[in-house]
C-alpha cells in the first residue's frame, strides 16, 4: 500500500549468471534479467531505469546507436520506466551521457578521493590512491558536476565510502579516517547531487 512513496532505481543490462554477477548488452539476456527484476520487486514499473555499468566511449555510442537503447526508450514510453539513467565510472562517459539528451541521470562515484585523482575509465585505477596529488579537485570532474547542473541531468552518487577505504587512516589517502557523515555531506554537496546511497 506504501508504492506510490518509493523511488526505485533498478538497472538493465545486469543479469546473474552461473551465480555470477555479469554485465551484458546481449538482448536475449537483458530482458529476462529486468522483467525478473519487476517481477521480485513486485511492481510493473521502477522510476529511474539505469543502463549498467558503461565505463568506455565506444560501448556508450554502441548503446546509444543499438538495440540496447531502444529497449530502453521502449521501457520508458510504455511507462515501465519514468526516466532513463546511467551507471559509469568514467568522467568521458558521464559527460556524453548529460550531453545526450536521452540520459536524464547519471549514477558515479562522487568522493574527496576520487574528485582529486587524475580521470580515469576504470574502477581498479580509481581505487589505487597511491601516488595520487591530493590537493584540488581534477578539472574533469569539476566540469561533469556543473555540466549536469546545467543540462538538468540529476546524479545519484555510488561508492560514497570508496568502498570502505576512506573510513579507516591506513587505506584513506588523505592518512587519516573520514567519518560516513563528511562523506555523505560531500557527495550531497556536489553540483547536480541527488542522492547517494551507502
Amino acid at each position: 500500500g506504501e508504492r506510490d512513496r518509493w523511488i526505485i532505481q533498478g538497472h538493465i543490462g545486469s543479469t546473474w549468471q552461473n551465480g555470477q554477477y555479469v554485465r551484458t548488452r546481449d538482448m536475449d539476456r537483458v530482458k529476462p534479467a529486468f522483467e525478473d527484476l519487476l517481477e521480485r520487486l513486485g511492481t510493473d514499473r521502477v522510476e529511474l531505469g539505469m543502463i549498467h555499468y558503461v565505463d568506455s566511449l565506444d560501448e556508450f555510442d554502441g548503446i546509444m546507436q543499438g538495440d540496447f537503447m531502444a529497449y530502453v526508450e521502449g521501457l520508458k514510453a510504455a511507462g515501465t520506466i519514468g526516466h532513463i539513467g546511467l551507471s559509469t565510472h568514467s568522467p568521458a562517459v558521464a559527460r556524453a551521457a548529460a550531453l545526450s539528451g536521452r540520459i536524464e541521470a547519471v549514477m558515479f562515484s562522487a568522493t574527496p578521493a576520487f574528485d582529486m585523482m587524475p580521470a580515469a575509465s576504470s574502477l581498479d585505477a580509481l581505487l589505487e590512491f597511491r601516488g595520487a596529488d591530493l590537493e584540488s579537485i581534477e578539472p574533469e570532474r569539476a566540469e561533469l558536476y556543473e555540466l549536469c547542473e546545467r543540462e538538468d541531468v540529476g546524479l545519484t552518487v555510488m561508492k560514497g565510502y570508496a568502498g570502505g577505504r576512506l573510513l579507516e587512516a591506513k587505506t584513506s589517502p588523505f592518512g587519516v579516517a573520514l567519518t560516513p557523515v563528511q562523506c555523505i555531506h560531500y557527495a550531497l554537496t556536489r553540483p547536480a547531487v541527488a542522492s547517494i546511497m551507502v
